[in-house]
């Protein structure tokens, strides 16, 4: 895979981290002259996938977040959340929309829903005890479109 341009960072798992996991992917995705509508579908899919990381990945318990933001060829953006969480059971199940692990928190159980319906791609790879990995792709729109 061709990188363009690449940036990691790891946060601890605190809800604080949630806004400057936003902040930091606005400022590198900017340099892809994004429309306000990618810039904020992306935001909002590393904001769910963070939130994810921290309120189930890390239930009563706490860790890092790894990010990695790639700019690939043809104007493509590709993210990857990582968390050392607890893991998910059953993937498939979790990514029906509805299904949450914390119904005594009002959870919507929309989370995955939202990054698939603003991503292009999206996978999600978990592991019992070991956490969960959320890659995400989304072709921004050529410019002038």
């Amino acid at each position: 895979m061709e990188i363009l341009n690449e940036i990691r960072f790891s946060m601890p798992s605190l809800s604080a981290n949630e806004s400057a996991a936003r902040a930091a992917v606005s400022a590198f995705i900017v340099q892809a002259d994004p429309t306000v509508e990618e810039l904020s579908d992306i935001r909002t899919a590393v904001s769910e996938a963070v939130t994810n990381a921290i309120v189930h990945g890390y239930r009563g318990t706490s860790g890092r977040i790894d990010l990695v933001l790639r700019l690939l060829p043809d104007r493509e953006i590709y993210i990857r959340v990582r968390d050392g969480g607890c893991g998910i059971a059953d993937v498939k199940k979790a990514m029906e929309p509805l299904f949450t692990t914390a119904p005594e928190e009002e959870r919507s159980g929309l989370g995955f829903s939202v990054m698939e319906s603003f991503m292009d791609r999206l996978s999600v790879r978990s592991r019992l005890g070991q956490g969960t990995t959320v890659t995400m792709r989304k072709k921004l729109a050529a410019h002038g479109s």
